[in-house]
């Protein structure tokens, strides 16, 4: 078992969100509760499966070890996303976060469906998201144990 970003490790947050004014918040909010987290951002979901595959631009992408993942999405919407992450064996262990907008009972019970981890509606008022994001910090990335990764053959 390893805690996330363990032994000095920087820790790989694969943020999936296509607002850049949620974009800068998320990475304000980290920036405030963690200096180890390492923020990489996919504006949709053809380039978060792109990073998460290494292909194109993101070769040398790290494998994350959080993703964060909008449900409303271009080109691919994040439930499409978390279906292919969910069914791939070598990245359905990565805990996947939907941070949405959405409180729909449909969306939250299609998540959960497919493996989503953990629901969270992101909150309007700048304060809330900040806190939020603390949360996330304290609860996914200082608190939570997962298995060593080895990628499979």
């Amino acid at each position: 078992m390893k805690t996330i970003g363990g032994d000095g490790m920087p820790i790989e947050v694969l943020l999936v969100e296509d607002s850049p004014g949620d974009v800068r918040l998320t990475q304000e909010a980290f920036r405030g509760a963690n200096t180890a987290v390492h923020l990489h951002v996919a504006s949709d979901g053809v380039d978060a499966m792109a990073f998460l595959r290494h292909e194109g631009s993101h070769r040398s992408s790290p494998r994350p070890d959080l993703i964060l993942l909008d449900l409303n999405l271009p080109k691919m919407d994040g439930r499409e996303v978390l279906a292919h992450i969910k069914g791939n064996a070598d990245l359905k262990t990565i805990p996947t976060i939907i941070l949405t907008t959405s409180d729909a009972e449909a969306d939250i019970a299609r998540s959960y469906q497919l493996q989503a981890n953990c629901y969270l509606t992101k909150p309007v008022e700048l304060d809330t998201f900040e806190s939020l994001v603390r949360s996330i910090n304290e609860f996914w990335i200082t608190r939570v144990k997962l298995p060593q990764h080895s990628p499979s053959a």
